[in-house]
């Protein structure tokens, strides 16, 4: 079963939306899906629906909600590129993490005491996964292509659960020498494991559409599987 469910912000001023999709049966645990910069759109929910059926409770916050909720849009459409962008020039990327820790509570309170948060996010929901893994006390943290972690590199001593990160190295918003900054910054932090994948560019696990690298795609998922049944 999945559906949008409003849950409360940290302070209890508003609401906003989550879409949650629920396994059958008892869930393992919970994964926190955050959005890339088109919104919880058709990709971000079927990413959702399939750690439902392997077993997880799968929640993605509308985190464009104060500017504009429910927005859903297509990588391949170039208008809707063009307005994803504006979305996440406007985004306050410190409310951001304050809504994704207000859905890791939403998370527990649904899966009773001892219950443990993974979380995952794409692009934009790359970067906001490793702030997570900074700020918030979710159980682990995979980000993928995310953009910008090279200037949150002075917070990583504030990491104390397991991270993964997937890096394509053709990457068109991550150039090489960021992505060697960020090597070289986590490579002493046991916390933290990079994966490379040889000339593909971002957005190569996206579920659907003309970005999506099957191989790569199914091979980082398989990762970032076994990485949350050995921590969650």
């Amino acid at each position: 079963m999945a559906t949008f469910t409003a849950i409360s912000t940290l302070e209890g001023d508003a609401e906003f939306d989550v879409y949650m999709a629920r396994p059958t049966g008892t869930p393992k645990a919970a994964i926190v899906v955050i959005q890339e910069i088109f919104g919880v759109n058709e990709g971000i929910r079927r990413k959702c629906d399939s750690w439902a059926k392997a077993g997880y409770l799968a929640l993605s916050p509308d985190l464009f909600w104060r500017e504009k909720p429910h927005v859903e849009l297509d990588a391949d459409v170039p208008e809707d590129f063009q307005a994803a962008i504006g979305h996440m020039q406007k985004l306050n990327q410190d409310q951001g993490i304050r809504d994704i820790e207000a859905t890791i509570k939403a998370a527990r309170a649904e899966l009773g005491e001892g219950g443990k948060v993974g979380l995952v996010g794409y692009c934009l929901g790359g970067r906001l996964a490793f702030m997570s893994a900074c700020r918030t006390d979710g159980d682990a943290f995979v980000g993928y292509y995310g953009v910008g972690i090279d200037g949150l590199l002075g917070e990583q001593h504030a990491i104390g659960k397991p991270v993964l990160l997937h890096i394509p190295t053709a990457d068109g918003f991550v150039p090489p020498e960021v992505q060697q900054k960020m090597h070289e910054g986590l490579k002493d932090n046991r916390h933290v494991t990079l994966h490379d994948y040889e000339g593909l560019d971002h957005g190569f696990a996206a579920e659907m559409g003309n970005r999506r690298n099957e191989e790569a795609a199914q091979l980082a998922d398989r990762r970032t599987a076994d990485f949350f049944a050995a921590n969650l």
